[in-house]
C-alpha cells in the first residue's frame, strides 16, 4: 500500500481548525454573558468568589490530584496482575522502565515544570497574577478542558507524524502489553517538555487553577481507564440498550477500545491505528481531524514490530544515555525508523498504513 504522507496543506488546515477550536470555550463565553447580561469582569476583585465545591468534593479532587491517582494505578494494576492480564510479559527490563517512568515524573518532573512555570510566569507577566480569576467556574472548566487536551492532542500526533520525533514517543508504545503498568512510559525529554502542562501551568497563574484542578482529576481518570487491560467498555457494545450511549462515549473520549487500537503492533487486521487515534482524554479530536477509527474491537497484539527489548535506562534517558543493541533507533547514530516497519527488518513486515477516517463495525 502506498505511504500516507501529511501535506503541509492538511496541516494548515487543521492549525486553522485548532485555532478556532481553542477560541470556541471563550468567544462562546462571551456570547452567553452578552445575551444574559452579566459582567462579572467589573466586579470588585473582594467580590469576585469563585465557584467552591463541597469540602468533601473539594478533598476528594485535591487527593486525586496528589496521592489518590497513584494508589488507584497501583491497585489497578495488582487486579491486572492478579488475572493475568499481563501473560508473563513483564520481564526485568520492562518492570525497570514501568516503574522508572511511573515514579520518576510523578515525584521529580512534573512538580518541578509547575513550580518553575509559575516562578518564572511573575516575571514575564508580573501584573497578569488572577486576571481572568472573574471567568466562572463552568467556563473555566470548558476553557481547561479545551487548551489542555486539545494541546496533548497536537504534541502526541507531530510525535508520530514526524519521524525524528517519534523516538522521543517511542518508549510509550514498546510495551507488547496494556495495563496500568505501562500508562505512564515515556521517555523523559517527551515527559519535560509535555506541552499541555506548561499551558495549564500558566493558566493558572491567570486565575483558573481551581477548574484545572477538576479538570485535571477527570482527565487522569479517563487515559488511566483508557490504558487499562480490563476491557470496561464492552459491555456498551454486547448490549443493545446501551449502544446509543456507546456511540456518544466512544466519539467523545479514549476508551480502551480506541485507545488500545492506538497501541496495535499493526494495522494488518483492520482494528490496529497506531497512526491515529491519539486523543488523550477527548476522542473527538480525532473525529474533528479525522484520524480516528472505531472498531469497538481489541488487535491482537501491542508493541511494535521492530522493537529489541533495549535498556530500560536507554528507552528513558534517550538521547542522554544510547542503547549497546546493534541497529537500534536508540543506539548511537541509530537510525531514524518513524512508527513504521522498516524494510531491513524482515521482509514479511510490510507497512500497511491506516486511512484516516471513521468507520464502525460491530463485534
Amino acid at each position: 500500500m502506498k505511504k500516507e504522507t501529511i501535506s503541509s496543506g492538511r496541516l494548515v488546515r487543521d492549525g486553522l481548525i485548532s485555532i478556532f477550536l481553542y477560541a470556541f470555550p471563550v468567544l462562546l463565553m462571551f456570547v452567553v454573558l452578552k445575551a444574559t447580561g452579566e459582567q462579572p469582569w467589573l466586579a470588585a476583585i473582594d467580590e469576585r468568589i469563585p465557584f467552591k465545591a463541597p469540602d468533601w468534593i473539594e478533598n476528594i479532587f485535591r487527593n486525586f490530584r496528589t496521592w489518590g491517582l497513584p494508589v488507584i494505578v497501583v491497585a489497578l494494576g495488582i487486579v491486572e496482575f492478579s488475572l493475568g492480564l499481563y501473560e508473563n510479559r513483564w520481564k526485568k527490563n520492562e518492570a525497570m522502565l514501568d516503574i522508572v517512568c511511573f515514579a520518576i515524573p510523578k515525584i521529580i518532573i512534573r512538580p518541578a515544570v509547575v513550580y518553575f512555570t509559575l516562578a518564572v510566569l511573575p516575571y514575564i507577566l508580573p501584573n497578569a497574577a488572577n486576571v481572568f480569576a472573574w471567568v466562572p467556574f463552568v467556563w473555566a472548566l470548558f476553557i481547561i478542558a479545551v487548551a489542555d487536551d486539545l494541546t496533548q492532542y497536537w504534541y502526541h500526533r507531530l510525535h508520530h507524524q514526524i519521524p525524528w520525533l517519534w523516538r522521543f514517543h517511542r518508549t510509550h508504545h514498546s510495551a507488547s502489553y496494556m495495563g496500568m503498568a505501562m500508562a505512564s512510559r515515556q521517555n523523559i525529554i517527551y515527559t519535560i517538555f509535555f506541552s499541555q502542562i506548561y499551558l495549564t501551568a500558566a493558566l493558572t497563574y491567570l486565575g483558573l487553577g481551581y477548574a484545572a484542578l477538576f479538570v485535571g482529576a477527570v482527565k487522569s481518570i479517563i487515559t488511566t481507564a483508557a490504558h487499562s487491560s480490563i476491557a470496561w467498555d464492552k459491555p456498551f457494545y454486547k448490549y443493545k440498550i446501551l449502544h446509543p450511549f456507546a456511540w456518544v462515549l466512544e466519539r467523545l473520549i479514549s476508551t480502551p477500545a480506541t485507545h488500545h487500537a492506538h497501541h496495535a503492533d499493526s494495522t494488518d487486521d483492520g482494528i490496529g491505528h497506531y497512526k491515529g487515534n491519539f486523543g488523550n482524554m477527548f476522542f473527538l479530536w480525532d473525529i474533528i481531524f479525522g484520524t480516528g477509527i472505531i472498531t469497538r474491537k481489541y488487535p491482537s497484539a501491542y508493541g511494535i514490530k521492530h522493537y529489541k527489548e533495549e535498556e530500560w535506562y536507554a528507552q528513558f534517558l534517550w538521547p542522554l544515555l544510547k542503547s549497546k543493541k546493534k541497529g537500534s533507533e536508540l543506539s548511537a547514530d541509530g537510525p531514524i525508523v518513524g512508527d513504521e516497519f522498516p524494510a531491513a527488518v524482515s521482509e514479511e513486515f510490510s507497512e500497511v498504513v491506516p486511512v484516516a477516517s471513521v468507520s464502525q463495525s460491530h463485534p
